[in-house]
């Protein structure tokens, strides 16, 4: 069964295996003991420190070993922040970091600190002078991202690193996705990382911290780790995190370019082999292994379950797939469409063009069993609109959203009522009934989903049809789309 969700956890790679197997012999022991099983557990834990602060690029008493990567986000973000507290409380971070940071940011904010988020671009960036602007003089620490988690767009870290450093601004990088294709670049001032993502086990994580950046650990003291990390090691899943790091590095550069071209071809294919479907990201500067698309008309979470019985583990970041109405904070930075959202992340080593083949000979159907499922129109080629202006009698009995007259809109214009209705339904009953209206009026759909204030737009912008805008209304939001053909 091909996996395909490395970005969320990579398989144990077998160098983790075998590394982590033989030091449960030898790594059980306490390094801060004299003793010959505490010096032995030391030197297994001096090595994997030797080497991961290689891969990183850092001094080995930089680097700390962490129970994970968001512990390392946490007391990285937090240590630095009370490190800088007479310089100011103001936290900067992009708009799509992972969650880790950003309830860090949401503690630092309840506890009276300020936050500010830079927006992104439609493939998921910040600009660099976009980001360099909100440096202000209270400025006590800055994050971005080196990749970002769900679509593999790449942050410019370089730039912003040089812009931070001009103006003393501490810059932490999560660099938990990108961290096994190579260092990351830039004179950044505090790293962290996951050990989960490049194939070592899960519950290591690591944070270096530059020489000379003011910081001040918070918590109760704890003399391991230099004070930065409470606990005690685990020192054979910390061997095997290093190894495993050391041994994806060594082979990174032809795995890379394997996976890009493997990518590339989901990204070509899928918008060919599937109607109305828009791939997220950037195209050029991404991770080699990740690529995000969107599919109109599709319940997010039906279709992962779907691809799941066909063999295929994706993932998601449609808010069809939660409990909550919020659609994933990344497709609603970047302003793109977001139900039926699927996430292929290649594992590296563990996937061959077979089964990205077989994935792509799939797929078409199963999304076409789903939009039928849901009574999707039955043209996704944008004859919707004509099919509606046709029949319009049964498009509207067809549908359980309500749609009728408003006095309040344009003379002619139709509402539709698709209040308590999940994605995709607000957008299906939309395509149903934009024929109804004659060319240059408007419909407004009521809908209480937080996903149709993404994908509304979105399906104007695939359908040639113009988004007027949203208003306030009784219940949920009213947005407004005039028909343009």
């Amino acid at each position: 069964m091909p996996y395909f969700d490395a970005a969320s956890a990579a398989p144990l790679h077998p160098v983790a295996r075998r590394a982590l197997q033989a030091s449960l012999d030898e790594g059980w022991a306490d390094p801060a003991r004299l003793y010959r099983e505490g010096r032995r557990a030391r030197l297994l834990l001096d090595a994997a420190r030797e080497a991961a602060a290689d891969a990183v690029g850092c001094r080995p008493d930089e680097l700390v070993f962490t129970p994970s990567g968001t512990h390392a986000v946490h007391a990285g973000v937090s240590g630095a922040l009370a490190g800088r507290r007479r310089v100011g409380r103001r936290l900067v971070v992009s708009a799509v970091e992972h969650s880790a940071v950003l309830h860090a940011a949401e503690a630092w904010e309840a506890a009276g600190g300020s936050v500010t988020e830079v927006g992104v671009d439609r493939h998921g960036a910040v600009a660099p002078e976009a980001y360099t602007a909100e440096l202000g003089g209270t400025t006590a620490l800055a994050c971005l991202q080196s990749a970002n988690h769900e679509v593999g767009t790449e942050q410019p870290v370089r730039e912003v690193a040089e812009a931070c450093r001009s103006l003393g601004v501490p810059l932490l990088v999560d660099a938990a996705q990108s961290l096994a294709w190579g260092p990351v670049e830039g004179d950044w001032s505090l790293l962290t990382a996951s050990a989960h993502k490049w194939g070592g086990p899960s519950g290591v994580g690591l944070l270096a911290v530059r020489k000379g950046v003011r910081f001040a650990r918070q918590g109760p003291a704890d003399e391991r780790e230099s004070g930065r990390s409470a606990g005690f090691q685990n020192i054979p899943a910390i061997v095997a995190a290093a190894a495993s790091l050391r041994a994806v590095r060594a082979e990174a550069a032809t795995e890379a370019a394997r996976l890009r071209a493997l990518v590339d071809r989901i990204r070509a294919r899928v918008p060919e082999l599937v109607p109305d479907v828009e791939v997220v990201g950037d195209p050029v500067r991404r991770l080699p292994h990740v690529v995000t698309f969107s599919c109109l008309y599709v319940d997010g979470e039906t279709l992962l379950h779907e691809l799941d019985r066909a063999g295929f583990s994706v993932s998601s970041g449609s808010s069809c797939t939660s409990s909550t109405l919020i659609p994933s904070h990344v497709l609603k930075a970047m302003g793109v469409l977001s139900e039926g959202n699927v996430r292929v992340s290649l594992p590296p080593f563990d996937t061959s063009e077979e089964d990205v083949d077989r994935f792509l000979a799939v797929l078409p159907g199963l999304v076409a069993g789903v939009r039928e499922r849901f009574g999707a129109p039955a043209s996704a080629t944008g004859a919707e609109g004509a099919a509606g202006a046709a029949a319009p009698a049964e498009a509207s009995g067809a549908s359980e959203a309500s749609a009728s007259s408003d006095a309040s809109d344009a003379a002619g214009s139709l509402v539709l009522d698709t209040l308590g209705r999940r994605c995709p339904i607000p957008v299906i009953e939309l395509a149903k009934v934009i024929g109804e209206v004659p060319v240059g009026n408007t419909v407004t759909v009521l809908s209480d989903d937080e996903a149709a204030r993404l994908d509304i737009p979105a399906w104007c912008g695939m359908r040639g049809q113009e988004y007027v805008g949203e208003r306030g209304a009784e219940a949920g939001v009213a947005y407004v789309v005039r028909r343009l053909r």
